[in-house]
């Protein structure tokens, strides 16, 4: 939304530094994206430089067919000689003029030279070459003013800009005049009432207005214009309209987009002669109708499109754009202008359909006030009347019953301990009054324009707070009952979230329907949409495998991907699924690299656990482990080509053995005792439980143990194996001696032989 401050600065008084205004929008309302400055540069004297001329001669250049030689009147002794390519004025126009010395927008200095052979002497001026449109066929002819005369006085000759990037809750920011209201309720300024105020009528006619579908189109305003003069727009309101980001038409179409971009409320004009019946119906597209719309396409139309029409086809898509047929033309005359009010989601879905976006429907979609279409129809036969010629012939208002304003309770303590800073009462009272609310009791009326996102007490107090950012401290408010927060299984997904990612895993979405004979005692849809969705999965990892086949299959590498959903798992006849949450993931890799990725999500979590084999029909046989959270391994060769690690791990089991809130140890600055040792098991000796018994054995002073080489031959014998354990002994309360380092060794060794049969080799 491209905003003039000029424009801006008609409906409130603008005594602040432009750069400050901006900064106030960005931080409360409004993403500022640029500050645009338009028009000649103000140093030096230059606007001095741009004056009002009065044309006593012209005639064409003696050596050149395609120029003019004109003497201008500046306001000074004598006349200017300047020469002119523009045709469309003669003597006894008044123009802009740019003198020698001045500085044009673009930077170019303008200096006295001849121009084939004739001295000219500055430059009569095009609304492209001020900024002021585009403009360069002619030159721009004023409609009034004394030569010599500032042209500041009659052009919008200098401007700001503010490009804003309106947020989808807050369509009344999409309109000046909303901008407007913002600023007054921003720094406590008067606001002047909205624009427009409804001519003297010049006829009482009929206007027939018919709405046969009042959910699509709750209000229709239908006014008649008579005897309308079609011609160019003055420059002022060519200039605005470009400043805005619209190319300026004609004086009746140019009305109604600078009504829409001034209240906010789209309008549109029909050529009235070619409707016929002189009839507006508001109703739905019949099976098989098509409509030219003015852009030269023909839209095939479908029966959930809300369409105008009148008593014989349709004339225009409702609230995004008009037909060929009744577009307004240089022979109009008579004018029947709609102000309307149309419900977002079916424009939406029918802007959608046909890839058809305009200003118009941008509105409509983000939602319109439905007490607006009033105000914007009066502006617009103002502006009609004053800008055509027109006689305000007839009127016409169909409508159902509008929504109700709503009505919010809200209390101002609540309002400080959520914001975190004390507000007061009277202070918070102030606020919403200043944005439009009706204080009644304990209850606020919400104003029309906001209807849409002001709807519960914290929008209120939201409200509240972006008043008074500046005074928010930089520390976290206190925790209150009041307050929302995530639950344990919440918190700990997104920690698993965030170590998978730093771990190089790409989060990837499957569907939770899968084929029928996945698992046969999934549940199944009574009626699939495909064979391919046709049951609900009991666990992840399958589609996972087939997320990474088509990464492979299009040729990425070092695949990596997790998901995070639920599965289904089958109850009793009749009864609902269990749902559960899992985490599984698949990369291209052996068992110790998924092991290890396992290993640090699980260090990231705080979570101690114990692994133990076994055994799955899409793990590897020997190549698969479970811990108390699930299974970790390498994937079956039948599954994939390739060597794939893969886990998949209940997510309710990792929060309920993660350490929530963490505690961290402190660092012992006391040095380990390292040793290691070698023992004989049996081959079915996990290794798991090696690790469990040493650390029973030796207490909390075993501050590591880890397994770092496993030998297998004669001088262990058959069926046994050697396993070497790496131990470190540490107290965080002094340095151990080795020969309390010994003992604790020789309770390890110890158990490990009573318990499963070790035999400590030298």
């Amino acid at each position: 939304m491209r905003v003039p401050v000029s424009w801006l600065g008609d409906y409130v008084a603008l005594d602040m530094a432009v750069e400050d205004l901006a900064a106030r929008l960005d931080v409360s309302s409004a993403v500022v994206a640029a500050v645009e400055r338009t028009g000649p540069p103000d140093e030096d004297g230059n606007l001095g430089l741009f004056r009002v001329g009065k044309v006593l001669e012209a005639a064409k250049h003696p050596n050149a067919d395609r120029l003019q030689l004109c003497k201008v009147d500046v306001g000074e002794a004598e006349p200017y000689q300047i020469v002119c390519g523009a045709w469309n004025f003669g003597a006894g126009a008044t123009v802009a003029v740019a003198l020698p010395g001045a500085t044009l927008p673009g930077g170019l200095v303008l200096e006295r030279r001849k121009v084939r052979g004739e001295v000219s002497e500055g430059m009569i001026l095009s609304e492209r070459e001020l900024e002021l449109g585009q403009d360069h066929a002619g030159i721009i002819v004023l409609e009034s003013g004394e030569p010599g005369a500032p042209l500041a006085d009659v052009l919008p000759l200098r401007d700001v800009v503010f490009d804003l990037e309106i947020t989808g809750n807050r369509p009344d920011l999409l309109s000046v005049y909303g901008v407007a209201r913002e600023v007054a309720a921003l720094y406590g300024l008067e606001l002047a009432p909205p624009p427009g105020r409804d001519p003297e009528p010049g006829g009482n006619e009929p206007v027939a207005v018919r709405i046969d579908d009042y959910e699509g189109c709750p209000r229709y305003i239908g006014r008649l214009l008579r005897e309308v003069r079609i011609k160019p727009s003055p420059v002022w309101l060519r200039a605005r309209l470009h400043a805005a980001g619209m190319r300026p038409i004609s004086n009746v179409v140019d009305v109604t987009n600078y009504v829409m971009l001034g209240l906010g409320n789209p309008l549109h004009a029909f050529d009235f002669r070619t409707l016929a019946g002189g009839e507006i119906v508001v109703r739905r597209a019949a099976p098989g109708e098509k409509l030219r719309t003015l852009d030269g396409v023909i839209r095939d139309l479908d029966p959930a499109d809300l369409m105008i029409a009148d008593a014989e086809r349709v004339i225009a898509l409702a609230g995004i754009m008009g037909g060929d047929e009744t577009e307004i033309s240089a022979d109009t005359s008579d004018v029947l202008l709609e102000a309307a009010n149309f419900e977002p989601t079916r424009l939406w879905r029918t802007s959608e359909r046909l890839r058809l976006r305009t200003e118009g429907s941008n509105r409509w979609e983000k939602g319109v006030d439905p007490y607006l279409a009033g105000q914007a129809a009066t502006w617009a036969t103002e502006l009609l009347v004053e800008l055509t010629g027109a006689r305000w012939v007839g009127h016409a208002d169909a409508r159902a019953e509008l929504p109700e304003r709503p009505v919010v309770r809200f209390d101002p303590e609540r309002a400080s301990a959520y914001i975190g800073l004390e507000v007061p009462t009277d202070e918070q009272h102030g606020i919403l009054g200043r944005l439009g609310l009706e204080r009644r009791g304990e209850e606020y009326v919400v104003p029309t324009w906001r209807a849409r996102d002001l709807r519960r007490e914290v929008d209120l107090i939201e409200e509240i707070a972006r008043f008074r950012l500046d005074d928010v401290p930089f520390t976290l408010p206190v925790r209150r009952e009041m307050s929302g927060r995530l639950t344990r299984v919440q918190r700990t997904r997104r920690r698993v979230e965030d170590a998978l990612g730093a771990l190089g895993f790409s989060e990837v979405y499957t569907p939770s329907l899968v084929e029928a004979d996945s698992d046969p005692s999934a549940l199944r849809l009574p009626e699939p949409i495909t064979v391919e969705l046709a049951v609900l999965r009991t666990e992840l990892l399958p589609s996972l495998v087939e997320a990474a086949r088509r990464n492979v299959a299009v040729g990425n590498e070092r695949v990596a991907l997790f998901e995070i959903a639920r599965v289904y798992l089958p109850r009793g006849e009749g009864e609902l699924p269990a749902e559960h949450t899992r985490v599984a993931a698949i990369l291209e890799g052996d068992f110790l690299r998924i092991k290890g990725a396992v290993e640090a999500l699980l260090r990231v979590l705080h979570v101690d656990a114990s692994w133990s084999r076994t055994t799955s029909p899409l793990l590897h046989p020997g190549k698969a482990a479970r811990v108390e959270a699930g299974v970790v391994g390498e994937l079956h060769p039948a599954e994939l080509e390739g060597t794939w690690g893969v886990f998949e791990l209940d997510l309710e089991s990792l929060a309920s053995a993660a350490r929530d809130p963490i505690v961290y140890d402190d660092v012992i600055t006391y040095p380990a005792v390292r040793q290691d040792i070698a023992v004989a098991v049996d081959e079915d000796v996990e290794a798991g439980v090696l690790i469990d018994a040493a650390r029973e054995a030796a207490g909390p002073l075993l501050r590591a143990a880890r397994i770092f080489d496993v030998y297998r031959g004669e001088q262990v014998g058959a069926g046994r194996k050697s396993v070497a354990i790496h131990l470190e002994f540490q107290s965080p309360e002094r340095t151990l001696t080795d020969d309390e380092a010994a003992e604790l060794r020789g309770r390890i060794v110890e158990t490990l032989a009573e318990r499963l049969g070790a035999e400590l080799r030298a």
